[in-house]
């Protein structure tokens, strides 16, 4: 299949994340999306439909859609996620020829703590987060090999993503920031993973893929950093120790490592979004 005729669904597309994507793949391809009930922003938008996890049916949106390739960037309560990829892989059973890219996240690792992950680490997570991500990838891996792509990302950064939100309204409430000395990460942009992303898509890759910094940086570190580059002088802080001990929480490519030109540092996350002129 042409490039320039794929169908793309992408579920989420209201969301920070999904919108990049998005604006990415939508003048190279025949792009739709989801937008929440509430988000009246899209509802113009007749590439946009809108979708609620809790009261409709995935199944009949996608078959009304009919992609040839579905990329999940859903948010919401996190059984019904659970449940809608659940429906999702039904349908795929019986529609070989179309393919899922579903978002995934560092936190399927989040209960090992001494050493960087890789795509074919065995998975464990001590949180309810990290824990609905294994279950979505695990029932969408039990497709055949070349029908599904998960893309494991750590931290993502952004002028509009929630974090750096979160980060000015503590500053201008006077309420400290959490810094977490301890924890070592990679991190990635909006930006950068959306190129990613489309890289992936247009060679028609599948299996697991690692997406953020190539390097690695304290939490303390890379959020002081960013605070400097936001252009805020002075902060409060509160520094969090969940171990007396360096823990990790970074994912890394061994296997489906992406052209250099992809690549990224975390250095260039923040020069590309935060620094000032």
């Amino acid at each position: 299949m042409k490039a320039k005729k794929q169908r793309i669904l992408i579920l989420g597309a209201s969301g920070f994340l999904g919108h990049y994507i998005y604006k990415e793949l939508a003048p190279y391809y025949k792009t739709f999306g989801t937008y929440y009930a509430n988000n009246k922003n899209f509802k113009s938008n007749t590439h946009f439909f809108k979708y609620s996890l809790e009261s409709d049916d995935i199944v009949s949106l996608i078959e009304s859609v009919k992609p040839s390739l579905i990329i999940s960037a859903l948010k919401g309560p996190f059984p019904r996620q659970v449940l809608a990829h659940r429906h999702i892989y039904q349908y795929l059973k019986k529609q070989s020829e179309v393919k899922i890219l579903f978002l995934s996240s560092a936190n399927v690792f989040d209960a090992y703590s001494k050493y960087p992950s890789y795509e074919n680490d065995t998975r464990l997570s001590n949180s309810i987060y990290g824990y609905l991500k294994i279950r979505i990838e695990h029932q969408l891996q039990k497709l055949p090999k070349q029908q599904w792509a998960i893309i494991r990302l750590p931290m993502v950064f952004g002028l509009k993503s929630k974090r750096i939100q979160e980060i000015r309204q503590s500053h201008q409430l006077a309420v400290p920031i959490e810094l977490f000395p301890n924890l070592v990460m990679n991190v990635c942009s909006a930006d950068r993973i959306t190129r990613q992303l489309h890289y992936i898509i247009n060679r028609n890759k599948y299996g697991i893929f690692h997406c953020g910094s190539t390097d690695l940086i304290h939490h303390e570190d890379f959020i002081k950093n960013l605070i400097e580059y936001l252009g805020i002088k002075t902060s409060k802080y509160k520094f969090v120790y969940t171990t007396n001990d360096e823990r990790y929480l970074a994912v890394l490519p061994k296997y489906n490592v992406l052209p250099k030109y992809l690549q990224f540092k975390y250095q260039d996350v923040l020069d590309e979004h935060f620094k000032t002129p």
